[in-house]
Parts: C-alpha cells; structure tokens; sequence
C-alpha cells in the first residue's frame, strides 16, 4: 500500500518559512508512522530531522502532530491512514529545532518546578521506604507518564499562557501529592494553588484524549484542586 505523508519543513538555518513537503511511501497494515518516517529519512531524504529512541511507547521521543492530533509516531498505525492523506508537523506551542523536533527545554523546567521527586527529612531505611497496595493505588494511573508531552501541546490553556504548568507537570505534581511516603504536601499544594497551577486547567480534556498512557489527567488536576481546597480554605479556587 502507498501512503502520502505531508511533513512540514522546517530548517531555522536556512529556511525563512515553514513549508509542506509531500513523500509517498510503500508500507504495510503492521507499520507504523514511525516506520514510514524511518523509510523517508533511509531512502529518499536524509535530511528529515526527528526524534526517536525505543520504537515502542516508552521514551515519549517521538511525540508530533499527526492529523491535528498529537500523538506518538510509533503507536500510530499506517492501516488507520491507508484512506486518508497524512498530515505530520511538530508538536505545537514549542520552538522548532528543526522539522519534526522541537526544543523541550521549557516542558522539562516546568515538571522540575513541582519538584518531582520524593521530599523526606528521615534517613533513608536501609531496603526501601514501605508503602501500603492501597497507598500505592492511588498513584498507579498517573506513573505511566513517559513526559513526551503530547498532553501540553495539546492544551489549549497552555498555548495560550506560557506561564501555565500545564498538564503533564501537574501529573507528576499529583504522583507526589498523593505519595503517602512524602513529607511536603502543604508546600507542593501552595505551589499549585494559582492559576498559573490547578486554577488554570479549564476542564477541556484535550490532554486526556492525547495521553498515549490513558492517564485520565484532567480528573487528576481535579482531585488536586478538591485537594487544596480542603487543606487551604483561603486557596485561590474560593477566594
């Protein structure tokens, strides 16, 4: 089967505007996006730049837009595309390094502003630090994040203010939030209780509809803000 991929072009070096540029590649109802990029970039231009790491969902590295949607190019099954033309572009809201690739420096400062990692003043047990099956449950959705941050390109919130966390920072805010063994809860909750935090999620589920993890992120924020608003009576969601 032919596919005809649309891929938007883009060299900051040489290039004063971003241009379409249409390959047709043969593929097969097991490939993938990814697969007919592979073929692109191997046999007819070397010079399509993308990122892509293990091929199968974990990395994240892959992240674009494909038919408005953005999703990971190795999940994306080329049978799904066989009637339709298929339309490749960046993921939106971020600089483009070049074509396909786009400079996440500014999603990575945001998920290290929540701190994202576990805050305890004891010292460390000598094999691990002992979480109960239901303790554990309630953060079992949100650790599938691969932060290949399809989830924020995707908000239109976080298109709109560059200021807002966005989705996939709160996510992993919430894996700590809700971590039993962590100690800085009321602090982690005083972050986020703006609205460059929780209070700026406008309930759209874009970000939900993307996940490539399922992980139902907008009912999570929501169980954040329900959060503060217990622990903060003064928080920014009441005032």
């Amino acid at each position: 089967m032919e596919m005809h991929l649309k891929i938007l072009r883009f060299d900051p070096e040489v290039d004063q505007e971003p241009h379409f540029q249409t390959y047709t590649v043969s593929t097969s109802s097991e490939e993938r996006i990814l697969d007919c990029l592979n073929k692109i970039q191997g046999e007819q231009d070397g010079t399509l730049a993308y990122r892509k790491s293990c091929g199968h969902g974990v990395c994240g590295s892959d992240a674009m837009r494909i038919n408005s949607t953005c999703r990971l190019a190795c999940q994306e099954l080329a049978k799904n595309y066989f009637d339709k033309e298929v339309v490749v572009e960046p993921l939106p809201g971020y600089r483009v390094q070049k074509d396909l690739m786009v400079d996440l420096e500014p999603f990575f400062e945001k998920v290290n502003l929540v701190r994202p990692y576990l805050i305890a003043t004891d010292p460390p047990p000598k094999k691990e630090r002992m979480q109960t099956p239901d303790d554990r449950k309630k953060v079992d959705q949100v650790i599938r994040c691969i932060l290949c941050a399809c989830c924020t390109a995707a908000c239109p919130v976080a298109l709109e203010n560059e200021t807002f966390l966005g989705p996939a920072p709160l996510v992993w805010a919430f894996r700590r939030v809700f971590d039993t063994r962590d100690e800085a809860h009321l602090q982690r909750l005083r972050l986020l209780d703006s609205f460059d935090g929780v209070w700026g999620c406008q309930n759209r589920f874009e970000c939900t509809r993307v996940c490539p993890k399922e992980i139902p992120i907008t009912k999570n924020i929501n169980h954040m803000k329900r959060k503060i608003q217990e622990v903060l009576p003064q928080s920014e969601g009441t005032s």
